[in-house]
């Protein structure tokens, strides 16, 4: 039997790319799938075709922007159902450019989805699983929360700070028998890839460029991780070697991302001012 099978799970992002594939693979392992995304239609069609698929599953409306929004999600959850088994903090944006470019509106912007967000999430999930003595936070982070990613900036700072928290209060957590992992998938082929802003840069030579991973894949990857309790996800061939040559040779790597923009998709695309 799946360790997933009549469990809980909540997931944020739910309507779409990597969200959608966690909620139709927990589902077929028994687990009972709350997708939460500010798209209302988009959640309620993938909660609608995992039934149909004969799981068990809902749609929330939800941005995890709003605390209180949050907060009320899962109140609603632990209430209905009992217990609330695992937290996916999936939803997040990216925006793609240099800094020079970026306004501190796109700052703020990737702050409130990313960061924010992730801690509307923990704020509202981990005293539920405390109570319980049980749960398993999960959030979306990225192979730039791991390593630098120049062309990707400030993205790359907000999921270095989703790391951070995630493997900090891992060690918190562990007491009141709430596990936390952190999930950093390389680029995935998604909506989200196609339709995240690209400022000054042609997206046509950065997408050729991208090593794209595939989005069901990614899935199964991160629920064997959840199952295994792992701290640190990382996903597509590309970024777990990136990360090992990093965590080997970090100022050399470093060096090497800084020089090398002929070979790097967001700065290549780069157009000239």
């Amino acid at each position: 039997m799946s360790v997933f099978q009549n469990k809980v799970a909540l997931i944020t992002g739910g309507a779409s790319g990597i969200g959608k594939a966690f909620g139709e693979h927990l589902s077929r392992q028994g687990a009972f799938v709350v997708l939460a995304d500010r798209n209302t239609e988009g959640a309620a069609a993938a909660a609608a075709a995992i039934v149909a698929a004969g799981g068990q599953a809902t749609a929330v409306t939800l941005d995890v922007t709003d605390p209180v929004a949050f907060e009320r999600v899962v109140q609603e959850i632990a209430a209905t159902r009992g217990h609330l088994d695992y937290l996916f903090n999936n939803a997040g944006i990216a925006i793609g450019g240099e800094v020079r470019v970026m306004t501190l509106a796109d700052w703020n912007r990737l702050l409130d989805v990313n960061v924010r967000g992730v801690i509307h999430g923990v704020n509202a999930a981990y005293p539920v699983m405390i109570r319980q003595s049980s749960g398993h936070i999960i959030n979306t982070a990225s192979a730039a929360g791991l390593l630098p990613v120049p062309g990707m900036a400030i993205y790359g700072m907000t999921k270095h700070a989703v790391v951070g928290l995630s493997t900090s209060l891992r060690g918190e957590a562990r007491r009141y028998g709430v596990n936390v992992s952190v999930v950093c998938p390389g680029f995935i082929n998604t909506p989200l890839l196609e339709n995240s802003p690209l400022i000054n840069v042609d997206r046509d030579i950065a997408m050729n460029m991208l090593p794209l991973g595939n989005v069901d894949s990614l899935a199964v990857a991160v629920l064997r991780g959840v199952t295994r309790n792992r701290a640190i996800i990382p996903y597509t061939p590309f970024a777990r070697i990136a990360w090992f040559l990093y965590r080997l040779f970090p100022q050399q790597t470093v060096n090497l991302i800084a020089r090398n923009h002929a070979h790097n998709p967001l700065l290549a695309g780069a157009k000239k001012e």
